[in-house]
C-alpha cells in the first residue's frame, strides 16, 4: 500500500487534472438511487470518503449539503483537495486502511461511507480487518458503497483481484446486506482494458449485539452487584471522556491504561463513602476490599475532583494514592471483572494484563503512570458501544445502581433520599468548573497582560466569563484546553451550545493565543497537554503543540456533536 500512496504523492497533479475532467454524477452514475439528499429539518448527512484523492466527490457531498469527512493517505493530494473544498464543510484526515485509527478515534458513525477507486490497492490479508473497520463506522441504516476496478495498472501501481463475492461473505459475516450489485461498466476515462463495478451495502441497525450485551450487564442479578454496575460506569466514562486513552487497537479489542479505570473507580466511590457512608453491598458487616486504613483511610481529605488527569502528588499523598489504586485494583480484578460474563463462566467480558510496580515519592496522574499498571481488555465494539450510546446507558446504569443500594438494609434504616444517591453518584462538582483558569485570568490581568475573548477579541474588563467550548452540560470536561474566557454577553448567548465550524476556525488564533499565553510554564504545559491527550482525539502521546490540540479539539466538537445531537452556535 506505502508503494501506491507515493505513487499517489508524486503524481498528484497530473492525477487530479485528470479525475477534475469527469465529474461525480458521471463517475457514480450507476448508484444513483443511493445518493444522499438533504431533507427539510434533518440533521446533515454524515459522509466518509476513503480514498478521497484530490477532492472531486467530497465537494460534491459538501455542495449537497452534508457534513463530509475526507480521506486521503497521500500528502501532495490531501493538500490539493483541501484547496479544492475550500470553504465548504469538509473535515480532511491523514489516515488509510485498514486502520483508519484517527477516523474511528472519532467515535462517529456515518450515514454514507464511500470506498471508490480503493478496494483494489489493499492486499487480500488486510481486507477483513478493513471490512469490519469500514462496517463498525457505519450508522444505522447506513450505506457502505465500494467500487471494483477490474483491471491492471502499467505505471508502477499494484493491484490485487478483486471480486463481488469476495464482498458479498465479508458483509455476510458482519451484518451487512446487500441492497445493490452493478453490472461491469466501461471505463468513464476510455481505458479499454479498465472495467467498474460497484456495491452498495447497508446496516440495517448495529450489528453487534453489543447494546443487548450492556443490557444483561447492567440488569443480570449476580454476585457483587454495585462492583459490576461500578465497573460498567468508570468504562462509559472513560470511553466518553477519554478517546485518546485508546493504547492499542488489534484484532477487534481495544486496551486501556488498567490506571484510569482504578483512578475512575476511586472518583466515582469518592461521594458514596466519604460524604454519603452508603452501604454498597447486602452485607452490612462486610467491608469494601478497596478501602483500607493505609489506602484509602488517608485519602479522605481529597475530594473526588482533586484526582483529576494531570494532577501531581508528592509525599505521603503520592504513597497513599498508590496504595489506593493497588487496593482499588485488586477489588476490581477479583470481583467485577471475574463475576462479569456471558453464559459460561469463562467468558468473560473484560480481560486485564496487569503490570507489578514500584511506588514512587512523587507522581504525575499522566498517561504514562496510568498505562504502568498494565491494560484492562474490552471487545471493540464494545468500546464501540460505550462511546456511542454513553449518553443513554449511564442513566440506566445509575438508576439501577441506586435501586440495589436501596434494598440495603443499613440505607433503608437511615432513610435515604433519592435526591442524595444521585448527589452522591455527581461526576464532576460544578463548584470545581473554572476556579483555576478564572485565577490565571486574573494574576495575568493585574501582571499588565490584556485579555481578550476568544470568540470575539474584545478586551475582557472586570466582568467576564470562562466558556466551556465543549459545553458542560452535554461533556462534562473541565480541562485547561476546554475552558476559555469570553465576555459575559458571548457566553450567556452561547449558553449550552457548540461553535460551528466556523466560529471555530475564526476563532483559531485568539484561542492558540490565550493558551500561549495562560500556560507558560513547564508544570503548567504538561498538564494541559497530558489533559488533552487523553481527551482529545488523534494527539500522539508526547503531543506539545497547540495547533495540533486545537486541531482535535474542532474533531472532538464534531464528535459530541454527531453522538449528542447538540445544538450549534
Amino acid at each position: 500500500m506505502n508503494k501506491n500512496i507515493d505513487f499517489y504523492h508524486q503524481n498528484a497533479s497530473s492525477l487530479a487534472d485528470s479525475y477534475q475532467q469527469l465529474s461525480f454524477e458521471d463517475v457514480h452514475a450507476n448508484w444513483k438511487p443511493y445518493w444522499p439528499v438533504a431533507g427539510d429539518g434533518q440533521p446533515p448527512v454524515r459522509v466518509l470518503d476513503v480514498g478521497a484523492g484530490s477532492g472531486r466527490d467530497a465537494r460534491w457531498f459538501a455542495k449537497c449539503g452534508c457534513e463530509v469527512f475526507a480521506i486521503e493517505p497521500a500528502k501532495s493530494l490531501s493538500l490539493l483537495g483541501r484547496k479544492y473544498t475550500d470553504a465548504l464543510e469538509v473535515t480532511w484526515l491523514d489516515d488509510v486502511l485498514p486502520e483508519l485509527k484517527k477516523v474511528t478515534d472519532l467515535g462517529m458513525r456515518f450515514d454514507l461511507i464511500l470506498v471508490s477507486a480503493v478496494w483494489m490497492h489493499l492486499a487480500i490479508s488486510k481486507r477483513k480487518r478493513a471490512f469490519r473497520k469500514l462496517a463498525n463506522l457505519l450508522a444505522a441504516n447506513g450505506k457502505l458503497v465500494i467500487s471494483l476496478r477490474h483491471g491492471d495498472f502499467d505505471d508502477g501501481r499494484t493491484t490485487h483481484g478483486v471480486s463481488v463475492e469476495e464482498l458479498e461473505k465479508l458483509a455476510t459475516e458482519h451484518a451487512l446486506h446487500v441492497c445493490y450489485k452493478s453490472e461491469l461498466s466501461k471505463d468513464a476515462m476510455g481505458r479499454d482494458d479498465v472495467q467498474w463495478q460497484t456495491i452498495v451495502f447497508n446496516l440495517p441497525d448495529d450489528g453487534s449485539g453489543d447494546l443487548t450485551k450492556v443490557r444483561h450487564i447492567i440488569v443480570n442479578d449476580s454476585k457483587s452487584a454495585t462492583y459490576k454496575l461500578a465497573l460498567l460506569r468508570t468504562l462509559l466514562r472513560i470511553a466518553d471522556a477519554h478517546p485518546g486513552a485508546v493504547l492499542d487497537r488489534t484484532d477487534g479489542k481495544i486496551a486501556i491504561p488498567l490506571g484510569l479505570v482504578g483512578l475512575y473507580w476511586i472518583r466515582q466511590f469518592k461521594r458514596l463513602i466519604d460524604i454519603g457512608d452508603i452501604q454498597q453491598n447486602s452485607n452490612p458487616n462486610l467491608g469494601l476490599g478497596f478501602v483500607k486504613p493505609n489506602g484509602w483511610r488517608k485519602l479522605k481529605h481529597l475530594g473526588a475532583d482533586d484526582l483529576s488527569v494531570g494532577s501531581l502528588f508528592t509525599g505521603e499523598d503520592a504513597i497513599v494514592l498508590q496504595e489506593t489504586l493497588k487496593d482499588t485494583l485488586d477489588t476490581i480484578i477479583q470481583n467485577p471483572i471475574k463475576f462479569t460474563y456471558i453464559g459460561n463462566k469463562d467468558n468473560r467480558i473484560f480481560g486485564v494484563a496487569r503490570k507489578t510496580k514500584r511506588k514512587q515519592s512523587s507522581l504525575l496522574l499522566d498517561s504514562a503512570f496510568l498505562a504502568s499498571y498494565g491494560e484492562l481488555v474490552l471487545d471493540e465494539s464494545l468500546w464501540d458501544c460505550f462511546r456511542l450510546y454513553h449518553s443513554w446507558i449511564e442513566p440506566l446504569v445509575v438508576n439501577q445502581w441506586i435501586r440495589e443500594m436501596q434494598s440495603y438494609s443499613r440505607n433503608v434504616e437511615r432513610n435515604i433520599s433519592l435526591e442524595t444517591y444521585h448527589d452522591c453518584l455527581i461526576w464532576i462538582d460544578k463548584d470545581h468548573d473554572t476556579r483555576e483558569v478564572r485565577k490565571k485570568v486574573d494574576v495575568l490581568r493585574q501582571c499588565g497582560t490584556e485579555i481578550h475573548s476568544v470568540w470575539s477579541g474584545k478586551k475582557l474588563r472586570n466582568q467576564y466569563h470562562v466558556d466551556h467550548c465543549l459545553p458542560f452540560a452535554y461533556w462534562p470536561n473541565n480541562d485547561r484546553w476546554n475552558l476559555l474566557p469570553t465576555t459575559t454577553n458571548e457566553n450567556q448567548e452561547k449558553k449550552d451550545r457548540l461553535p460551528t465550524s466556523k466560529r471555530l476556525h475564526d476563532s483559531r488564533e485568539l484561542i492558540l493565543d490565550w493558551w500561549q499565553t495562560a500556560w507558560q510554564s513547564d508544570q503548567e504545559q504538561t498538564r494541559f497537554f497530558d489533559e488533552a491527550v487523553l481527551s482529545l482525539p488523534n494527539l500522539p502521546p508526547q503531543c506539545r503543540n497547540f495547533d495540533d490540540v486545537f486541531d482535535a479539539m474542532g474533531l472532538q466538537v464534531k464528535g459530541v456533536k454527531s453522538r449528542l445531537l447538540v445544538r450549534e452556535w
